[in-house]
């Protein structure tokens, strides 16, 4: 569960946030505490509160005094836009670029993607 390669406060950070998108901590619920964190992933707390810190400053978490950390209303879509941005960037820019190397129209890479999907995988009819 833990990558050795990146920071472990990056990685808390995405785990939260890979749960709201998920739907598992829904927009105006708690979070998990701090310590709540640190000892799943048996961390130093102030490890586990850097992580829930970058979502805070995200405005994806904030503060009920005394009470702990709660999803923001909007949470959800934020991560989504966010997500969906990094996937361009990284995936379909340079998919795009090879695309146009080799000469395939839109149509073509649609159906490529179409055909090497996994079974069950769902890909978004266009409206035709």
């Amino acid at each position: 569960m833990i990558d050795e390669g990146r920071a472990l406060f990056q990685q808390i950070a995405d785990h939260v946030a890979d749960s709201i998108i998920d739907g598992a901590l829904a927009e105006e619920t708690r979070a998990p505490s701090t310590n709540e964190l640190a000892a799943f992933y048996r961390i130093n707390p102030a490890t586990a509160a850097k992580g829930i810190n970058l979502l805070v400053d995200r405005g994806v978490l904030y503060k009920r005094r005394g009470i702990g950390m709660f999803v923001a209303t909007g949470a959800r879509d934020l991560l989504r836009r966010e997500r969906q941005e990094s996937f361009a960037v990284r995936y379909l820019d340079p998919l795009l670029t090879e695309a146009a190397r080799l000469g395939l129209d839109p149509q073509d890479v649609i159906d490529l993607i179409r055909d090497r999907r996994p079974a069950g995988g769902s890909i978004r009819e266009e409206q035709q």
